[in-house]
């Protein structure tokens, strides 16, 4: 009777090119987005996905070349996902003040961006999902976890501090 064979995990390969790809895989999202903070979030990301694509059936070897094309997908994936935050931003922003209720009166795209980011995880996870990735209620429930009465009054919530931040900070800068 053969004993069975155990096919080497191809994450140990990424282990062994971690050290040497680093730099180079930082380099280039940090050049790509010039801020150091998204280069570093995107090259954990990076590595996070790679040691998941490594694993699939049909991966091709371990290399830098082939790392950096996964940091330019998680690059890329970074564009689209501010690209929709700011349409969003931009649509509550045009919108005419006559015809909207409060939630969507006009905001400052930059002042909005930072009110969001200061809000807590749950509340900015729950309003990005809602209002600037227009996803309805059922779904952004099943995303966080949540039945959709406590999605609704997450949401409630979340407004509510926005709002409140938003016209503090607002007091604040003038």
């Amino acid at each position: 009777m053969s004993e069975p064979r155990v096919r080497p995990d191809p994450a140990f390969a990424l282990l062994d090119l971690y050290e040497t790809a680093l730099p180079e895989v930082y380099g280039y999202l940090h050049a790509r987005c010039g801020d150091r903070g998204v280069a570093e979030e995107l090259t954990s990301e990076t590595f996070l996905g790679a040691v998941s694509a490594c694993r699939n059936p049909g991966a091709p070897p371990v290399s830098t070349p082939w790392l950096i094309g996964v940091a330019r997908h998680k690059l890329i994936d970074h564009w689209r996902r501010r690209e929709r935050e700011e349409r969003g931003l931009r649509v509550v922003h045009e919108s005419e003040a006559g015809s909207v209720d409060p939630w969507d009166a006009e905001l400052d795209a930059l002042l909005a961006r930072e009110v969001l980011e200061s809000l807590g995880a749950h509340h900015r996870a729950a309003l990005t999902l809602r209002y600037l990735d227009g996803l309805p209620v059922p779904e952004v429930a099943r995303l966080l976890g949540r039945t959709v009465h406590a999605t609704e009054a997450l949401l409630v919530r979340a407004r509510s501090a926005f709002r409140a931040a938003y016209r503090e900070k607002e007091v604040r800068d003038d």
